[in-house]
């Protein structure tokens, strides 16, 4: 079981940094499709990614903006957070077996309202500027130590 351990308001200082990585797969495209209903071809279909200028099938971009929801809600603030908003610009794809690193950076906190401005990045493993953004989010009040939700055996068809 793993454990997350939060960082509440009062732990919490102006230039505070977390990472959170994750390698892009097919079956997360398969399953990113599945639960979104974002069946565009140029992340299914690789004969017809072949003819884009990606030349190959690319993930959906907000796979990425996902990344940056669980850097969030695992990382800093982490459990107990509550997400506000989300500005989120994409410079470059993330193609598959590509490695993203969110990283967030605390700019501002307002420790009256419990709300944390953070800057987002994702780069890939070669260190190019996936997407970028800022993030409110109220953090959380009280400590927590807890073990991560588990995730259930998935099987693709």
């Amino acid at each position: 079981m793993n454990l997350l351990e939060n960082y509440p308001i009062a732990e919490l200082v102006v230039g505070q940094r977390a990472n959170y990585s994750k390698t892009l797969t097919e079956r997360d495209v398969i399953l990113f499709a599945a639960c979104s209903g974002d069946v565009n071809p140029v992340h299914l279909d690789k004969t017809y990614a072949a003819t884009t200028p990606f030349g190959e099938p690319i993930g959906h971009g907000m796979w990425t903006g996902a990344l940056v929801s669980a850097a969030i809600a695992t990382c800093l603030p982490g459990p107990g957070s509550v997400y506000r908003s989300q500005s989120l610009s994409f410079k470059h794809p993330v193609k598959i077996g590509d490695t993203v690193t969110i990283t967030l950076i605390i700019s501002e906190i307002k420790e009256r309202v419990k709300l944390v401005t953070i800057e987002c990045e994702a780069h890939n493993q070669d260190g190019k500027l996936i997407a970028k953004g800022v993030a409110e989010v109220i953090a959380p009040a009280e400590k927590l130590n807890i073990n991560a939700g588990e995730i259930p055996e998935i099987t693709i068809g």
